[in-house]
């Protein structure tokens, strides 16, 4: 049983760790020649995962945190097209481009925003310049089932598209509305439907818990009807409110946001109800199904995270291509420019259009690795990583664990010699249990603490 009166504590601001260090440590004294020479020097037998970021929407979900461009012009996404070649161009004059694809996802925006024929040009574009596409790749697209036909199914399956993600959120009507997001339960089935009918045996969904509105009640009645949809992997997600950040989320009037205990309960429901049905916790808030990739991962501490997720394809080198697109090596994060016009204008002058970036210190490597298998996992292998970085976890960590004691105390975490094991509960706290570990948050006094709240 949660003593959820208690678990209420934790909620503070923290990191969601799809890097380590986080995004705001990101400098913009990393420059276009530190990532050249970067890319130069990486190893070719290092596989590569691709992004590819696709900004556009129609209108504004307000819960969203993503760099998006709103628009309905068609000329705008014709010349996204361009400059996204343009970039190709300029990134194979760096990278070894030859090196095997072994994660190719779109993202956005809304990447179906773009029509059939629009999506070919870009998925050619890209092939052309990889090549060398894995045998067991994982090509994925994020899908608004708003927008998305049978033709746009057609040329992603014709093309190598083995996983598609859908957005839902949330099916009440109330929700809805109030996000900005008015999408009926038909319209998401009708979405699915294509993508099974096409062939596609991987499916994924989003969903959103914390938003205006929503309480266990309602919430129980979304994952019931979702049920329906026989989905492969769902994504349950703590809304991030960052109305400092996203102008959208002022909209909402906070008093109508679930409180830290009702979004404890609406969790907890989740995972039980998700589990009685078939599907087995991954991480913090993914949830498949017994056979699935990710649930076979877990079972051999294999899986890893990055900006698209929970993954099984670790060990390649992330190469962001388009507007905002973050790319992340052994030793590095880089992000492209955010603005349009900054993105245009270094692709004109023959750059690639990097904005900032962070080159790893020795320390960072280390909490990295903790940290990023503590995410993924919910358990670290510490005979591992005093092997893998000849330290002395205990002495290395010594604060951090001294930190980890509350924790400890409630059945959260145990540690022994060889191991750190977070209990299934204590998964509910992953950022939390994490937060330790992370040298840059120590320096930052918790009142200052510009990310959206852990509970």
């Amino acid at each position: 049983m949660i003593d959820f009166e208690q678990f209420v504590k934790y909620s503070k601001p923290g990191p969601r760790y799809t890097s380590y260090p986080t995004a705001p440590e990101f400098s913009d004294d990393f420059g276009v020649s530190d990532y050249e020479e970067i890319l130069k020097n990486q190893d070719k037998n290092r596989k590569l995962s691709l992004y590819a970021h696709m900004p556009f929407c129609r209108s504004a979900c307000y819960f969203c945190g993503c760099n998006v461009v709103y628009t309905s012009k068609e000329e705008k996404k014709e010349r996204y097209i361009e400059y996204l070649k343009k970039e190709l161009v300029i990134l194979s004059r760096f990278l070894d481009t030859k090196r095997e694809v072994l994660q190719l996802h779109f993202g956005g925006g809304t990447p179906t925003f773009f029509d059939a024929l629009q999506l070919e040009k870009i998925i050619k574009a890209i092939w052309k310049t990889f090549p060398r596409r894995a045998k067991n790749a994982e090509i994925s697209c994020e899908i608004d089932p708003r927008f998305f036909t049978k033709e746009q199914m057609s040329v992603l399956k014709d093309n190598g598209f083995n996983r598609i993600s859908f957005g839902a959120q949330d099916f009440d009507a109330k929700v809805q509305e109030e996000v900005h997001r008015v999408q009926p339960f038909e319209v998401t089935k009708n979405a699915v439907d294509i993508a099974r009918k096409a062939g596609i045996n991987s499916i994924n969904m989003d969903l959103i818990y914390g938003l205006p509105y929503q309480n266990l009640n309602t919430f129980k009645n979304t994952l019931q009807k979702s049920l329906e949809l026989d989905i492969d992997r769902y994504a349950v997600f703590n809304y991030a409110h960052v109305p400092w950040m996203k102008k959208t989320m002022r909209k909402f009037d906070e008093t109508t946001l679930p409180s830290p205990k009702e979004k404890l309960l609406i969790m907890r429901h989740t995972i039980d109800f998700l589990e009685s049905n078939g599907y087995e916790m991954i991480g913090m808030d993914h949830f498949a199904k017994p056979k699935d990739e990710l649930f076979l991962a877990i079972e051999k501490g294999e899986l890893h995270r990055n900006f698209q997720g929970y993954t099984t394809k670790g060990g390649t080198d992330l190469i962001g291509i388009g507007l905002t697109s973050i790319g992340e090596g052994e030793r590095h994060y880089v992000q492209n420019f955010r603005e349009m016009s900054s993105y245009e204008e270094a692709i004109d002058n023959e750059k690639l259009p990097v904005m900032r970036g962070l080159m790893l210190s020795d320390d960072d490597v280390v909490r990295k690795a903790v940290i990023m298998e503590m995410m993924s996992n919910c358990k670290l292998n510490i005979s591992n990583v005093q092997k893998r970085f000849n330290i002395d976890f205990f002495s290395y960590f010594k604060d951090e664990v001294k930190a980890l004691q509350p924790f400890i105390d409630e059945g959260l975490v145990t540690i022994d010699k060889n191991f750190l094991h977070v209990s299934k509960t204590g998964t509910l706290l992953i950022r939390n249990i994490c937060m330790p570990f992370d040298a840059y948050l120590k320096k930052i006094p918790e009142e200052l603490r510009r990310f959206s709240k852990t509970v």
